[in-house]
């Protein structure tokens, strides 16, 4: 009789049941070894979350920019008026709207130094006992910047007149590592509306740790400069004429820039009428003087237009004429009801437009 062949079902009913019965029988060997994750309990606090970029700012800030994009349209349009304006009239205009402001930024940083206090400190370096030279030295630095030269965009730490000592210590903080972050921001929000930009670096000026002795007046000024850095004409944008409500600082950025809004309108209507009351003095003056013969007449209508309030030496030293030229001319001037004398003085007098 023939063998039988031996296979391996002869051994093994079900080769496949048998191997996975031996591997559960393995698995329940290895009792030391913890259960599967599902199993268990999600008790555990959670983990350290991730910090958002300085960039996720902007995204808040575009988002206020559509929601009052009407006003926004509105105040820019003010804004290229009084930018068209400068660009066609005299270069003294730009001057004396930026000693305005800088005195306004004064009152709203708590400095206090009227205009004509600061033209007699700004062109004769003339103090009383109760002004500080720290707060005029602070506006005197805003009166530059808002006047002219290169904007915070081209170099901050020289715009701010700030630089790090030579000699700082490693762990010291660095100005250049603070205005990094800002500059990047502000980098990054370039699709942003100047205006919008500009209420947005002013309100992340303190949180980018560039505050310091005359923070806000600083941070108000870059921002004037960048609201303007698509002008001609005007250098800077007014933010604090006629009250600095736009400047204050509390609640959500759709709130703050709608105040920044209005406040920069009201501040550009009043930068407005001041120039019309200007353009109207000189036609008058021109009108009075045109039979006064020399350059002492033609001179000290473009000082007073420049500056809010004039002494015989101040007078006398921007106009290069001789001071018995000065004081003849200006007395004339002021028995004719184009200027008057402010001061009530026999001597230090100073003389401010009549109109």
């Amino acid at each position: 009789m023939k063998p039988q062949a031996s296979t391996l079902t002869d051994e093994f009913d079900d080769p496949l049941i048998t191997i996975e019965g031996e591997e559960e029988a393995h698995e329940d060997d290895l009792w030391f070894l913890p259960g599967p994750l599902e199993e268990e309990p999600d008790d555990l606090p959670p983990g350290p979350r991730a910090e958002p970029p300085d960039t996720a700012v902007i995204d808040d800030w575009a988002k206020a920019e559509g929601v009052h994009a009407a006003r926004l349209a509105k105040v820019a349009g003010r804004l290229g008026a009084l930018d068209d304006r400068l660009l066609r009239g005299p270069e003294g205009w730009r001057h004396r709207l930026a000693l305005i402001e800088a005195a306004d930024l004064s009152w709203f940083a708590g400095d206090r130094v009227s205009s004509d206090r600061l033209a007699l400190w700004v062109s004769m370096r003339l103090s009383g006992a109760q002004d500080d030279p720290n707060a005029l030295a602070r506006i005197g630095w805003a009166i530059r910047r808002l006047a002219g030269g290169p904007g915070p965009k081209v170099d901050l730490a020289a715009f701010l007149d700030r630089r790090d000592p030579e000699n700082i210590e490693d762990s010291a903080e660095r100005f250049e590592d603070r205005a990094g972050g800002w500059l990047d921001v502000m980098a990054a929000a370039a699709d942003l509306h100047p205006i919008t930009r500009a209420c947005m670096s002013y309100h992340l000026w303190r949180l980018a740790g560039l505050g310091q002795h005359g923070d806000q007046i600083e941070a108000a000024v870059t921002a004037a400069r960048i609201a303007a850095s698509d002008g001609s004409g005007a250098i800077f944008a007014p933010l604090a004429m006629g009250g600095a409500g736009g400047l204050r600082a509390s609640g959500l950025p759709p709130e703050r820039l709608f105040r920044w809004l209005d406040g920069m309108n009201s501040a550009a209507l009043t930068a407005m009428r001041h120039l019309d009351n200007i353009e109207e003095w000189a036609g008058r003056a021109e009108n009075v003087m045109a039979h006064l013969s020399g350059r002492t007449p033609v001179a000290l209508r473009r000082i007073f237009t420049e500056w809010p309030l004039v002494s015989a030496h101040m007078a006398q030293g921007l106009s290069s004429a001789s001071r018995a030229a000065v004081q003849r001319n200006l007395a004339w001037m002021e028995m004719h009801g184009l200027i008057r004398e402010v001061t009530g003085n026999e001597r230090y007098r100073t003389w401010s437009l009549d109109n």
